[in-house]
């Protein structure tokens, strides 16, 4: 046995176990999702999709992929998936080489306001291999100001409009991009990597019949694997897609990761995963109005998702980096985020992102939200050991019962 790595492996299930996830873009699957992304399946190569195969043996690898692409497609009502891609990262890339050509512009939010790298940011291949400019949130509302994206579709002439975000607390109005796309000639590529699990459990407006393309990541809000998912009802489209996933950018899927979102999709298309996310978002309104008591500045004013955005800066003078540290310490898990028009440098910050799927699934309602406000706020604003109240008050909240360690 390997003692090094399952030592860590057991240390990172006690870690775990003993602090308040609360990283927005972080969940915990269940043990049905665990078994199968940790199942024979890691075996198999299986280059190709189903029924069109390179190697032997795919018969079952076919009836899994298969399945999750039906799964997903009747999740989200689309008519065609792609459940190859191994990250939202490479989702994004095969949906923009399908949509654009090489060195064409797209059109994405402002990192600081909440877009994300692969919306064209200069550091990605989406800002290297395509022209990367950008629409940012009304400084005073910190909301999308959907006039301003008009005026800089109309400035710019994007050949790609890409809607969506990783820091953004609000409803995104995909109607009103696609009417902005339409009138500059665009196409719009809807990144729901955060939200699609509350867009397939009805908490947010879904992007069809609006977008020409949905990328998202199967982990976050979804509560499955961590992988990539590709959505559209345009047939030539699709073939695009799959041709940009596998040869152009992958190699042999992960069948194991792929069966763990075959049953993650099963599993969002039972009831309770609507009361699910009723509840994340319950929960993130009830950490945001708790916060907001004990004084910390709520960006855009409070959340109608599953993230809320803090602004540590504003009147406590911590920095996010600096909050991501102690909170730490006294095992509450968040991470450092910029804000809109944010001062401070991208690794130090003026803010902190917080989520609530992780916790949701662990159980925990308004009540016990509003306790994290008080740990977070005892903990790095008065500065007291709040660790051992944490870890007590989470033995009752177990991640597994009776799973190997």
């Amino acid at each position: 046995m390997d003692k090094l790595i399952f030592k860590a492996i057991n240390d990172e299930y006690q870690r775990q176990q003993n602090h308040l996830e609360l990283i927005a873009s972080e969940n915990f699957v269940s043990k049905e999702v665990l078994k199968a992304g940790g199942s024979i399946f890691t075996n198999k190569y299986a280059e190709g999709y189903p029924g069109k195969r390179y190697y032997g043996g795919c018969e079952f690898a076919d009836v899994v992929e298969d399945l999750a692409r039906e799964r997903a497609k009747q999740l989200f009502n689309a008519k065609f998936a792609n459940v190859q891609a191994h990250s939202g990262s490479q989702a994004n890339m095969a949906a923009i080489r399908s949509l654009i050509n090489h060195g064409e512009k797209i059109l994405g939010m402002k990192l600081d306001s909440g877009g994300h790298l692969t919306h064209g940011y200069r550091l990605s291949f989406s800002g290297q291999d395509y022209q990367g400019v950008t629409y940012s949130v009304n400084k005073k509302t910190e909301e999308i100001d959907y006039e301003e994206v008009k005026k800089v579709a109309l400035k710019e002439k994007p050949q790609l409009i890409i809607a969506g975000a990783s820091a953004y607390a609000k409803i995104i109005d995909f109607k009103k991009f696609r009417e902005i796309a339409d009138l500059v000639g665009a196409y719009l590529l809807v990144d729901m990597a955060h939200i699609a699990g509350l867009i397939a459990g009805g908490m947010h407006p879904s992007p069809f019949p609006y977008a020409d393309v949905v990328t998202s990541t199967t982990h976050k809000t979804l509560r499955g694997p961590r992988g990539g998912l590709i959505l559209t009802n345009d047939e030539e489209l699709a073939k695009k897609i799959d041709r940009n996933v596998f040869p152009g950018i992958q190699g042999g899927p992960l069948m194991h990761i792929i069966a763990a979102k075959a049953v993650s999709f099963y599993e969002a298309l039972k009831p309770e995963f609507k009361e699910y996310q009723k509840q994340v978002v319950l929960n993130a309104k009830a950490l945001a109005k708790a916060l907001s008591d004990y004084g910390f500045r709520i960006v855009s004013g409070g959340t109608d998702n599953h993230l809320v955005l803090v602004d540590v800066y504003d009147n406590f003078k911590i920095t996010g980096k600096e909050a991501e540290e102690l909170l730490g310490e006294m095992n509450i898990t968040i991470n450092k985020n910029t804000i809109p028009f944010d001062q401070q440098k991208p690794f130090i910050t003026s803010g902190m992102r917080l989520g609530t799927p992780a916790m949701t699934t662990r159980g925990f309602k308004e009540e016990e939200m509003k306790w994290v406000a008080k740990m977070i706020y005892e903990a790095l604003i008065l500065k007291q050991n709040v660790k051992q109240e944490i870890i007590n008050k989470l033995k009752a909240y177990p991640i597994y019962e009776e799973v190997e360690k």
